[in-house]
């Protein structure tokens, strides 16, 4: 596992001495010894290597990594160039294209976003390859919600994305009344006609920002 060495050290420091992240890298070292684990261990840790705590402008919750070949990078709903458009990110694309009118663009790498101040979090950073939510269940979970906590605590304006069941589950913990909390079903195509698709969180979220003195996000994906 790679290490965190920027602003997200002090409000996890505690988390990385307690038993149960003892227990978790543990067991993520094992895995990977093991058997093939997404993303590469040295990416398990890029939301917070490309987005410092201190530039968090929108935080957006996945579940677990993509789990099949050179797919997961460390970032929520984002896949590296070269693969093909995962569904959920095609109708992520959609969405963004009837709100703010950005093209569908030809990848789904989004660390443009991130560079911006998007955290893209998933609850469970790591998985086992072709088993999605393998390694739920052993720690992550905790942890993820001690970042959800530092993120909470920041004494500015931060929206927040929460798509689907699991997400809105942490809404409980978002406390502070600086931030905007947008809900909506997951865009998966399984859920995203039953209220993603026109949610238009995009413009919401850098509707607020913008009224709360802070540059919008500029959601749109280039081609490569």
């Amino acid at each position: 596992m790679g290490m965190i060495d920027n602003d997200w050290v002090e409000p996890l420091r505690t988390e990385f001495g307690k038993p149960y992240y003892r227990d978790l890298y543990n067991f993520v070292r094992d895995e990977y010894s093991r058997t093939v684990i997404y993303p590469p261990a040295d990416d398990i840790f890029n939301a917070f290597h490309f987005t410092p705590l201190k530039n968090v402008k929108v935080l957006l919750l996945g579940q677990d990594p993509y789990h099949n070949v050179n797919q997961a990078h460390g970032l929520s709903f984002s896949v590296l160039p070269g693969n093909e458009i995962p569904p959920s990110l095609i109708n992520i694309y959609k969405e963004l294209q009837d709100d703010l009118g950005c093209y569908i663009p030809n990848n789904g790498y989004l660390k443009k976003w991130a560079d911006q101040g998007v955290l893209l979090l998933n609850t469970v950073l790591t998985v086992r390859a072709h088993q999605a939510n393998s390694h739920q269940g052993h720690g992550w979970e905790q942890f993820t919600d001690a970042v959800i906590q530092a993120v909470n605590a920041q004494d500015r304006p931060i929206v927040y994305f929460l798509w689907g069941s699991p997400a809105r589950r942490k809404k409980s913990m978002l406390t502070n009344p600086k931030h905007l909390i947008l809900e909506a079903p997951h865009p998966s195509p399984l859920s995203a006609y039953r209220g993603f698709f026109g949610c238009r969180h995009f413009s919401k979220a850098n509707e607020f920002l913008k009224a709360n003195g802070i540059d919008a996000i500029d959601w749109q994906i280039e081609n490569i």
